[in-house]
């Protein structure tokens, strides 16, 4: 069965996610509403990580339950030493470019559900599919989260 494959790459996907919000987070950390809210929608993410991990082992994989955290040192060294040298984005442009990745991210997350859950549905394997049921609403919320704020930040950064 390849729902052991399908599932590595949920488990990546979604760890992926999970860091880039704590990543925005981080990054935009001066608005308070971005920083408390990206890390609540990265707590998503992570716990879709752990389920991930532990139903894969019925598939054959063993999957680290430990998401992935915070940017680690050398991550934030090498940030700050590209602002340091002169790149230096102005501060509503990098938010943009974070909220733009972080959509299309969750977009991608969400396709992924939806196919795990056609395919469970047609395999009537009921565990991926509650699985699916459970995570892929949240995915979706954190798509919208992101659409939304990138609509209304971007008239105001990009006309000002």
């Amino acid at each position: 069965m390849k729902f052991g494959l399908v599932l590595e790459e949920m488990h990546r996907s979604e760890n992926d996610l999970a860091h880039h919000l704590l990543v925005i987070s981080e990054r935009h950390k001066v608005d308070h509403e971005i920083y408390h809210l990206a890390r609540d929608l990265a707590r998503w993410s992570q716990q879709h990580v752990r389920d991930i991990a532990d139903i894969a082992k019925n598939y054959g994989q063993d999957l680290d339950p430990e998401p992935r955290g915070e940017a680690g040192p050398m991550e934030t060294i090498r940030e700050k030493g590209s602002e340091m040298m002169g790149r230096r984005p102005e501060t509503g442009m990098l938010l943009l470019r974070d909220l733009r990745e972080l959509y299309l991210k969750a977009c991608g997350v969400s396709a992924d559900w939806e196919l795990l859950a056609q395919a469970a549905q047609g395999m009537k394997d009921k565990n991926l599919l509650a699985l699916a049921e459970k995570c892929h609403p949240q995915t979706i919320r954190q798509m919208k989260w992101a659409n939304g704020k990138l609509k209304e930040s971007a008239t105001q950064i990009l006309v000002s």
